[in-house]
């Protein structure tokens, strides 16, 4: 299968981190091909930049028809509705995927995310999902997007200091890293934490094979219809 990764924004350097984060669990058939659009926001802090990403966004898949599926790789799961729309083979936000991942291994998990400006969204998004009360909290690093891209090792210890209030505080049980700039983290934080830290470009390209491999499209009554 053909597998459009996109990201909303314009920032190569975070595409390539995205990208190098979907082939590292994409199955041996699964085409991975990373992308973002041209033009746009250099980062999705906030309601204003997921707005602005949109038209960009849009365009960039409709230069990939070839997709079996698309993941859009950004925790606001930005434009995702629309995508849905326009498209029939499936179409995964990483935030949806994460926080369902995590909602099957722990009772209750806590997400990292970036600014607190993003934070409404997220929370937004949860009760959307029907998974708010699952969510012990959502807590804000400080961090802007792209300082993730600097490796900065206080940027690293800002989010670790989140992760470790979450556990304390929030008595969470599995962690979300809420930004795909972070999607480098997942895999030393789960060991140095010991419990799940979950990151949506993982759990997105394989939820979206499993869709792919079992057969299933886009509904197109009501809500997702192209009329």
């Amino acid at each position: 299968m053909k597998l459009l990764v996109v990201n909303p924004n314009t920032t190569a350097s975070m595409t390539a981190k995205i990208a190098a984060a979907a082939r590292a669990v994409a199955r041996p058939d699964t085409e991975i091909i990373a992308t973002n659009p041209a033009e746009g926001p250099a980062s999705i802090q906030g309601y204003l930049d997921v707005a602005t990403c949109i038209p960009g966004l849009l365009a960039e898949v409709e230069r990939h028809p070839e997709a079996d599926a698309v993941l859009v790789a950004c925790f606001d799961d930005t434009g995702v509705d629309a995508l849905r729309c326009r498209l029939d083979v499936p179409v995964i936000g990483i935030g949806e995927a994460a926080y369902h991942a995590a909602s099957m291994i722990a009772a209750k998990f806590s997400v990292i995310t970036t600014l607190s400006r993003s934070v409404p969204g997220l929370e937004a998004n949860l009760s959307r999902y029907g998974l708010m009360q699952r969510c012990a909290g959502v807590r804000a690093s400080d961090i802007p997007v792209l300082e993730l891209e600097n490796g900065d090792p206080a940027t690293t210890d800002a989010i670790r200091h989140e992760v470790r209030r979450a556990i304390s505080e929030d008595h969470a049980e599995a962690i979300v890293l809420g930004c795909a700039g972070m999607a480098d983290l997942m895999t030393k934080m789960s060991v140095e934490f010991g419990l799940p830290v979950i990151d949506g470009v993982t759990c997105g390209v394989t939820m979206t094979e499993a869709l792919v491999n079992a057969g299933l499209r886009t509904s197109k009554v009501n809500a997702y219809s192209r009329n």
